[in-house]
């Protein structure tokens, strides 16, 4: 509930399925401090604010009581006939007017259309005011809802920088060592697993015994990227006859530079 200030009176918006209801109670008292359900039966029971009530309920509001709304309408106008918002609600099943009875909110309140009417009804110039002051109330609830998308986009930048950092963390390469490497690979392959993973397939297979598959199928689409690169790169080192110590150490160092550069690609997160 929030409250909106117009010619010294002070007036309850709430919300309902996101539409608001303004306090018509709050409002009557422009008129009598004491009687608001007076002023608000006195201001129902015209002939043009039922009509102007069906109208909007037709509009609005598919479970209208259209029979009982003509009787109402019929009975409108004569010296006896005084309808209250409780039995314009329980008649014709209305859901422009509303009624709450609670700790923070109580009251007869109406849809910002009726209430706008209602406003027409005490008084013109109380009616500009109320105007006024519910454009500001929207003003100021975009304002913050905007501050709450900035804050929102701020908090994704942030996420975003958490996630490519851990990105960069896991799937950069490990330099290896620079002395000369004793192992000779018998498969290719395991020389760029090396390079790429920092392990062979049987070293991640001794790793993961409990995952099906070998280590390229759970590599990220950078990983697979680079390890496509890598195969180009390993067949010229391999035309220069560079020993495999030497051509290990050089992948691992063109896969170092790769990775970082392509987990930040924007073609590459697309992929993911």
């Amino acid at each position: 509930m929030k409250k909106i200030h117009a010619q010294g009176i002070q007036i309850a918006v709430i919300k309902n399925n996101d539409e608001e209801y303004i306090s018509l109670t709050d409002m009557a008292r422009f008129k009598n401090i004491e009687s608001t359900g007076i002023v608000i039966a006195h201001w129902l029971s015209t002939k043009y604010t039922i009509q102007f009530m069906g109208a909007w309920e037709g509009v609005h509001n598919p479970n209208f009581n259209v029979t009982e709304f003509g009787n109402i309408k019929n009975e409108a106008g004569t010296n006896i006939f005084i309808l209250s918002s409780s039995k314009w609600i329980k008649r014709t099943n209305a859901i422009g007017i509303r009624s709450y009875r609670g700790k923070y909110s109580s009251g007869t309140f109406a849809h910002k259309d009726i209430a706008f009417e209602f406003a027409t009804w005490l008084s013109p110039e109380f009616k500009l005011y109320l105007i006024k002051e519910f454009q500001r109330l929207k003003a100021d609830e975009d304002k913050r809802l905007e501050l709450g998308w900035d804050t929102k986009r701020l908090l994704t930048k942030i996420n975003y920088r958490i996630q490519t950092d851990s990105i960069r963390e896991n799937l950069i390469p490990k330099a290896l060592s620079r002395e000369p490497i004793p192992v000779i690979y018998a498969n290719e392959a395991d020389v760029l697993n090396k390079a790429l993973f920092g392990m062979t397939a049987k070293e991640w297979r001794d790793k993961n015994p409990k995952l099906e598959g070998n280590i390229r199928d759970y590599s990220d689409v950078a990983q697979l990227v680079c390890l496509a690169n890598l195969e180009s790169f390993n067949a010229e080192l391999i035309r220069q006859e560079l020993p495999q110590n030497e051509r290990l150490l050089n992948l691992n160092e063109i896969a170092i530079v790769q990775m970082r550069s392509l987990v930040c690609n924007d073609s590459i997160k697309k992929l993911r």
